[in-house]
């Protein structure tokens, strides 16, 4: 076998802690070839990035790096400065999780993507434009010679991301590092930054670290994975090996929480816990607090086991991996037996017609209105008491715009909104405020909605001294109650937000929105930015609540796979529009709109086979502009079965057939096996 683009041996990198040193990365060992691309999975905390930035010699100069790393035959620790340069321009690329932070927001993104091709004396300044526009091109971006002079500010997320895969791929590195590089994005958006990130890897023969905590994109794109438990690699094999019989309790527990849109929903299966503290790890192994199989055995608590060889290729960090059961497949997960269908109420608790939120562009010396924003442009929705009603859709379509004007957080410009039998719509703020108690909110990131002066007890208890109920509602016993009712004890109501991780901040913002017990939450992403496992126990937590206390959720999305868990019925938004409707298992089975099919199929799956066979939808280009929509159909750009009457007429949201999916297209139905996938892009025949 030929010498590995980048081989790693005996990795350790440690940081200066305020109370112990805090091992990031404990002896880590692994190699990447030629055309190949190696994943790197596990939680937040467990090394992954650390362990990448090792690589490319980026980690901080308080690190204590130890170990060593060779790229391109040429050792990276203890390099000189120079030489680290040229290597980071000729033999390696990193797409960072975040390109806002990539990109200088002052320069035009065609200067960024070629200046380090000119500060490498491969590129004259003269023929940087011409190249600059060949990049764009290169990574699907549309009118890449326009493009070229604007700034990050004027391009969409998956437009930025994919500049800086341009950026990275520039001088055709031997080694791309992509660090979480979809973890932001619409699954729509994502498919097509994997897509374009294996064509482009493809057509160089680099080889690819790709570090992630989605075991779908794993699976997608992967060919080995290397799992990632408190600084250490606990599991190593092929990818399938991997998905089809881990060897490692926490690598079968990952699989197990991973919630999979081909199961029927249901309870998630978290695992235990929390990940431990780096600076406090335990002794033996440090799985075992969570660990279903040596949780209570003494070599397991005295001993940490070795990466042992398994097989050629395949390594474990197990001291009984042949203990260790595989998760369960498709099949099985489908033979679940069937959701109870949900009890309905006889009136609906939240009735939402025709909501219409305009934002006016003003310009000019006068501020006229030049341009209207059309975030949410007619929607009607209905929600029962005890029901989750799922909204998805792509970033900018206008879920969140409409979750707020439900809220009374934004005014709307047109419609009508009835809670609890009551119109609210336009009411004032102190009009609003009774029915604020019986309507929360949670929001997708709850450590910016959490004040980091106040301790999270007073966060709980404020909506309570607001409302002037302190006291009438029991004051600390019942803060105390809800932090049990949130899985939290109440002794950590005197500490502040940041000292708990993601999933524990979002836990107090659950707690604090069920403080003046309301009969809807808004759930705006509430586990978008956490890892899977703490994904599966923040869904089960709200599952058990909904159960309890008669809740009733409009559950704001991006991840179909955790809508359809979570959801009694489903709708999809679009340009300010819902353009299906229906229940969960007929919009998942049976969707009938080119818009559901294809954020259906973009879905990636925890699942190789499954992944292997599916039938890819690409949406090519970017969502509309909503201040200047399409004519007709807002869609018809972007869809694979355009005809010119989408062009000239927009099709009315009606009832699909005899069937309760209610659906805006003049061509719905289901997507034929044979069917071409023809993108209109702008121009339908």
């Amino acid at each position: 076998m030929p010498e590995p683009v980048l081989s790693i041996r005996s990795l350790a990198v440690t940081f200066p802690g305020a109370d112990a040193p805090l091992r990031a990365v404990r002896g880590v060992d692994l190699d990447v070839h030629e055309g190949e691309v190696l994943g790197i999975v596990g939680e937040s905390g467990s090394g992954k990035s650390v362990t990448a930035l090792a690589a490319a010699a980026l980690l901080p100069e308080s690190a204590q790096v130890s170990g060593t790393i060779t790229l391109a035959g040429q050792s990276v620790l203890g390099a000189p400065a120079d030489t680290l340069r040229r290597m980071r321009g000729n033999d390696i690329g990193v797409v960072f999780q975040d390109p806002s932070t990539t990109l200088n927001p002052l320069l035009p993104i065609g200067r960024q993507i070629t200046e380090g091709e000119i500060a490498h004396g491969r590129l004259s300044q003269r023929d940087a434009p011409a190249r600059a526009v060949a990049l764009l091109c290169e990574v699907d971006i549309a009118d890449p010679s326009s493009r070229a002079s604007q700034y990050p500010h004027q391009f969409s997320g998956g437009m930025r991301q994919r500049a800086v895969i341009a950026m990275a791929m520039a001088g055709r590195p031997r080694l791309i590092i992509a660090d979480e590089p979809t973890t932001a994005l619409d699954v729509t958006v994502q498919a097509q930054v994997l897509d374009l990130l294996a064509r482009r890897q493809k057509e160089t023969g680099a080889a690819v670290v790709l570090i992630t905590h989605d075991l779908g994109v794993v699976a997608e794109v992967a060919h080995r994975v290397a799992v990632m438990y408190a600084g250490r690699i606990v599991e190593t094999g092929t990818v399938r090996e991997i998905f089809s019989h881990p060897r490692h309790p926490y690598t079968a527990a990952l699989l197990r929480s991973a919630p999979r849109i081909d199961a029927t929903g249901g309870r998630l299966d978290p695992i235990p816990g929390q990940p431990p503290n780096p600076g406090a790890l335990p002794p033996g192994c440090s799985f075992r607090p969570r660990c279903a199989i040596g949780g209570d055995r003494a070599l397991c608590a005295e001993q940490e086991p070795p990466l042992r060889p398994l097989a050629p290729g395949r390594a474990a960090a197990c001291h009984f991996a042949d203990e260790v059961r595989p998760p369960a497949q498709a099949a099985s997960v489908a033979a679940q037996p069937a959701e109870p269908e949900p009890t309905r109420a006889a009136a609906p608790l939240l009735e939402v017609e025709n909501l219409v939120v305009h934002f006016p562009i003003r310009a000019g010396l006068l501020r006229r209105v030049v341009r209207t924003v059309r975030a949410v442009d007619g929607v009607s929705l209905r929600l029962a008491a005890g029901e989750t009603l799922g909204l998805v859709g792509e970033s900018g379509c206008g879920k969140t715009t409409t979750g707020r004007t439900i809220m009374g957080l934004v005014p709307a410009t047109a419609g009508r909104v009835v809670f609890d039998g009551k119109a609210i719509s336009g009411l004032d703020r102190m009009a609003l405020r009774p029915v604020r108690r019986r309507m929360q909110y949670v929001f997708q990131d709850p450590y910016s909605s959490l004040n980091p002066m106040l301790n999270v007890g007073d966060a709980v208890a404020e909506p309570l001294r607001i409302h002037g109920l302190y006291d009438e509602m029991g004051g600390a016993r019942w803060i105390a109650q809800l932090f049990d009712v949130v899985g939290l004890p109440a002794s950590a109501a005197h500490r502040l937000p940041r000292e708990f991780s993601g999933g524990q901040k979002q836990r107090i913002g659950i707690a604090r929105a069920l403080a003046l017990k309301p009969k809807l939450l808004i759930l705006d992403e509430p586990v978008a930015s956490l890892d899977v496992s703490i994904q599966a126990q923040i869904v089960n937590l709200l599952q058990d609540l909904q159960r309890e206390l008669g809740l009733a959720y409009l559950f704001i999305a991006h991840d179909l796979s955790i809508v359809k868990h979570v959801s009694d019925r489903v709708a999809v938004m679009y340009l300010g529009r819902i353009v299906e409707e229906s229940d969960k298992r007929t919009l998942y089975d049976a969707p009938t709109h080119p818009y559901t099919q294809a954020l259906l199929s973009a879905v990636p799956a925890p699942d190789v086979s499954e992944a292997a066979g599916r039938r890819r939808i690409i949406l090519e280009g970017e969502i509309p502009n909503p201040a200047a929509p399409p004519p007709g159909c807002h869609f018809h750009p972007r869809c694979f079965r355009a005809s010119a009457l989408c062009v000239r007429e927009a099709p009315n949201f009606a009832r699909h057939g005899d069937s309760e999916t209610r659906v805006a297209c003049h061509h719905a139905g289901p997507l034929e096996p044979d069917a071409p996938l023809r993108h209109a892009m702008g121009a339908a025949p």
